[in-house]
């Protein structure tokens, strides 16, 4: 169920900030740009997702160092029959695995029966062994466990880019969301000045006519401006609900989606903010661009493959070395004599190597393949900056341009006020110039929007969009 975006403010901690907004009412509460993307940062699902990626890397990281865990063995097998003890068989052992490919172990045995198998028998006080198990041709310079505990340090630099991706496309997705509903709005409240005027004009105009310095007529077509002007705001209030609804898509507080007062507006556009980064050159930014950096960690996690997959061409040889040691009922500590042992060797080596071999090249296609996209990804990246920016520099200028434009059309509609105040105007000039007016600010405002996008749309192609809200 979702709750008053204002419900709250108490545990949020000033969360909107209130001020005097010059284009809507005094007592409006102004949700700043900065604020409502810090709310979606701190709130959304989607940015507690985005966190949860360091959660799955450290689990991947534990999972990697418990393949070097030590183990604990232990087997006890007896039988009887026709009141024979055949045999009774107790073993114990451990392994403690080791970085460079070696393998500790150790055990004890103590066996009895009628019908032990005479290579397991022992004394009464058993048999231990301690010694190692190391392989000398495969598996010597790296191993599974070794690539595993290697490829988990990259997964969490993964996860920590992956999280970033995340975060911008939000971001990105929120910001969209809020310049649509600060257009709609300041264009909402520039018609409504509009209306407001229109029905200065009407009321004007009744009176001139009841002075009889105008026709009928002129109140008629001063009414029809009134009520083009409210046709207006209705087709544009629609549009203020639809962006509303979106921007409330962002709004969270504790898993729970809000929902804005009536009350709540966005701040102007000349006072949202934006801090660029340096510039710096675009080849140097793909570098450490986050769609760059997750092709090129997938490329060290198949390098890390690679050379597991060519150590599996050389041959498999393990050998085995174990000192048996005895105990006396004189005394439990074990007798080593240079004499007792046991050792061995295995031995294995296909002879073609083919699914090996396959398995190798297959290693170095997809490495080859993830080169190529990021050549091609690193290219469109810094095509897009580039549009990017040439787009900043025309619409700023557009702005600008604008900006004058809306000036004088201000000049030449106070103007026409002035002479149809004094009679020297029609309610047709009138609205003309009111219209142009209204026109030129409605595209002020829609290119500003445009210039903003162009902003944001830089910092997400960058990839450091996220770091600019944290």
């Amino acid at each position: 169920m979702k709750k008053s975006f204002l419900y709250h403010i108490a545990a949020i901690g000033c969360f909107l900030v209130g001020s005097i907004s010059s284009l809507a009412q005094s007592d409006s509460i102004v949700l700043t740009y900065n604020t409502f993307l810090k709310n979606v940062l701190a709130h959304h699902p989607l940015s507690q997702q985005a966190d949860l990626q360091s959660d799955f890397a450290e689990t991947t990281w534990l999972s990697a160092k418990g393949k070097f865990d030590p183990k604990l063995s232990s087997n006890w097998n007896e039988k009887y029959f026709a009141d024979k003890h055949y045999y009774k068989i107790f073993e114990a052992g451990f392994q403690i695995p080791t970085w460079y490919g070696l393998t500790i172990a150790g055990g004890y045995e103590n066996t009895e029966g009628v019908f032990l198998n005479p290579e397991n028998k022992t004394d009464k006080n058993g048999l231990w062994a301690l010694g190692i198990e190391a392989n000398l041709l495969q598996g010597l310079r790296i191993d599974e466990r070794r690539a595993a505990l290697k490829q988990a340090e990259v997964f969490q630099k993964a996860a920590e880019n992956e999280r970033k991706m995340m975060l911008n496309e939000l971001l990105f997705a929120a910001s969209q969301a809020y310049f649509n509903w600060q257009l709609v709005f300041n264009t909402q409240q520039i018609i409504e000045g509009g209306r407001v005027l229109a029905e200065e004009y009407l009321e004007a105009t009744r009176q001139l006519f009841r002075n009889g310095d105008k026709p009928a007529i002129d109140t008629l077509e001063a009414f029809l401006i009134v009520q083009d002007r409210v046709n207006q705001l209705q087709s544009n209030e629609i549009n203020l609900l639809s962006t509303q609804q979106q921007l409330e898509n962002f709004l969270w507080y504790e898993q729970v989606p809000l929902e804005l007062q009536s009350s709540t507006i966005p701040e102007n556009f000349n006072e949202t903010d934006f801090t660029l980064p340096v510039e710096v050159p675009l080849v140097q930014m793909m570098e450490n661009h986050p769609e760059i950096l997750e092709k090129e960690l997938k490329i060290s996690q198949y390098e890390i493959e690679g050379v597991v997959k060519r150590d599996k061409l050389r041959p498999k040889l393990k050998v085995k070395y174990n000192p048996l040691l005895n105990t006396s009922e004189n005394s439990l500590a074990p007798n080593y004599s240079t004499s007792n042992y046991k050792w061995g060797f295995d031995f294995s080596m296909p002879l073609l190597m083919r699914s090996e071999k396959a398995a190798v090249q297959e290693n170095q296609l997809k490495i080859k393949e993830v080169e190529l996209d990021i050549a091609s990804k690193r290219n469109t990246l810094q095509n897009k900056l580039e549009a990017t920016l040439a787009k900043q520099r025309l619409l700023e200028q557009q702005v600008n341009l604008q900006t004058q434009n809306v000036r004088n059309y201000e000049v030449l509609l106070n103007a026409e006020r002035t002479k149809f105040s004094f009679g020297e105007s029609s309610v047709f000039l009138l609205n003309k110039r009111q219209e142009k007016y209204l026109e030129a600010s409605i595209k002020l405002i829609e290119l500003t929007a445009k210039y903003q996008m162009t902003k944001v749309e830089y910092l997400f192609f960058t990839g450091i969009f996220w770091g600019e809200v944290e």
